[in-house]
C-alpha cells in the first residue's frame, strides 16, 4: 500500500499534469474543429440556461477556491491572522456553497442530456463518462466536508495543503503529509487529479478558450468597410 499511496499522490499528479498540457496541445494543434464544447441548444432548450449557469458558477468557484485555498502558502495567512481552523471553515463554507450550485447544475444538465430523445442520440459515451465523472468527483467533494466537520482544527486541511504546495514545487516527499489522510480525501484527490488526464479527450477543452478569451479585452475594435 505504501508504494501504491507513493505512486497515487507522488508521481500520478505529474503523469496527470503532462498528458493534460500535452495531450490538450497535441489536440489543438491536430483537431482544432473538435475544440468546442458541443452545446445541444439548438435540439432543445429546456432547463439548459439554468442548469447551465448553476454547473459553470459552481465550477468556477470550486476552481478558484481550490486553487486558492491549497497553493497559498500556510505563511501568509498566519501573517493575516487568519487562524487554521477559521480557515478550514472558511473552505468548508465555501465549498459547500459553490459544490451544492455545482452539484445542482449538472444533475440537471445529466437529467436533460439522458431524457431528452434528441439530445440522447447524439450524445457520445465520452459525454457519459465525462458528466458521471464530474458527478462523483463532486459527490465526494460535498461528502468531505462532513468528514472534516468531525475535526475542525484545520490540521488536515494544513497537510492537503502542504502536499500540493509541495507538488506543484516538485519537492519528492509530497505524499509522505497524507499518509493518514481519510479515505474520502484520498478518493476525491485521486478523481481530481484523473479529470486532469480525460481532459484532453473530451469536451473540456473548451475551458482553454474561455481563459484565452482575456485577451479580446485588449484587442483593438473590429473595423466593417461598406463598399
Amino acid at each position: 500500500m505504501s508504494y501504491l499511496h507513493q505512486f497515487l499522490f507522488g508521481i500520478y499528479p505529474y503523469i496527470a499534469l503532462a498528458i493534460f498540457l500535452l495531450g490538450s496541445l497535441s489536440r489543438f494543434e491536430r483537431e482544432q474543429y473538435t475544440w468546442k464544447s458541443d452545446s445541444s441548444q439548438m435540439l432543445y432548450t429546456g432547463n439548459l440556461r439554468l442548469g447551465n449557469n448553476l454547473f459553470h458558477l459552481g465550477v468556477i468557484g470550486l476552481f478558484f477556491g481550490h486553487l486558492g485555498g491549497l497553493l497559498t502558502p500556510v505563511w501568509v495567512w498566519d501573517a493575516l491572522g487568519v487562524a487554521h481552523s477559521t480557515k478550514q471553515l472558511i473552505a468548508m463554507t465555501a465549498g459547500g456553497i459553490f459544490g451544492s450550485l455545482g452539484m445542482l447544475g449538472l444533475l440537471i444538465l445529466l437529467h436533460r442530456r439522458l431524457t431528452e430523445p434528441r439530445i440522447a442520440a447524439v450524445t457520445k459515451k465520452g459525454d457519459k463518462v465525462l458528466l458521471l465523472w464530474l458527478l462523483v468527483t463532486l459527490g465526494l467533494g460535498l461528502s468531505t466536508i462532513v468528514e472534516s466537520a468531525s475535526h475542525l482544527d484545520g490540521h488536515m486541511m494544513v497537510l492537503l495543503m502542504t502536499w500540493a504546495q509541495h507538488i506543484v514545487t516538485f519537492r519528492g516527499d509530497a505524499a509522505d503529509y497524507i499518509v493518514a489522510a481519510p479515505w474520502l480525501f484520498k478518493a476525491h484527490l485521486f478523481m481530481g487529479l484523473s479529470l486532469f488526464v480525460i481532459f484532453p479527450f473530451t469536451r473540456l477543452v473548451h475551458v482553454w478558450s474561455g481563459f484565452a478569451s482575456i485577451g479580446y479585452l485588449g484587442r483593438a475594435w473590429q473595423l466593417v468597410r461598406p463598399r
